[in-house]
């Protein structure tokens, strides 16, 4: 084999080796990727998918029971225009309570959201003390006056 055909070769096979890499990391990240949906923007299609999602919103008034072992919860997320059904089996977050804004993670089985991770947040009016003074003087301040 002359030197040239056998360079050419090395490269042949590095590149092919490098695509092939390429390809695998690309396949590992889509199988990893979770999107996040409100509840109005699931659609019939994403409503019969089995991946796994997040879905985001606030906890319906009056929607959380609890069952007799105190660890199944059933609720729903609405994102004020729609509601998902959802059920979380384990404990939760402190801050996790009607009207207050949450993120679960899981799946859609029958119409009904899985979630086996979920992550509560401070409700929607929660703002940095600095970045509210900083709206307040630069008059774009759209919440309750400062008493």
């Amino acid at each position: 084999m002359t030197p040239t055909r056998r360079r050419l070769l090395f490269v042949g096979l590095g590149l092919s080796s490098l695509v092939t890499a390429l390809l695998l990391a690309l396949n590992a990240f889509e199988e990893n990727l979770v999107f996040f949906y409100s509840p109005s923007d699931l659609t019939e299609t994403l409503m019969s998918s089995q991946r796994p999602m997040r879905i985001g919103g606030l906890v319906k008034k009056g929607s959380v029971k609890r069952s007799d072992d105190g660890l199944t919860i059933r609720f729903e997320v609405t994102d004020l225009q729609k509601s998902m059904p959802t059920i979380f089996n384990g404990a939760l977050p402190d801050l996790f309570s009607e009207n207050q804004g949450i993120v679960a993670e899981g799946r859609i089985i029958d119409g009904i959201f899985r979630a086996n991770k979920i992550l509560a947040k401070h409700d929607e009016n929660y703002m940095p003390k600095e970045v509210a003074e900083a709206l307040r003087k630069s008059g774009k301040w759209k919440g309750p006056e400062k008493k």
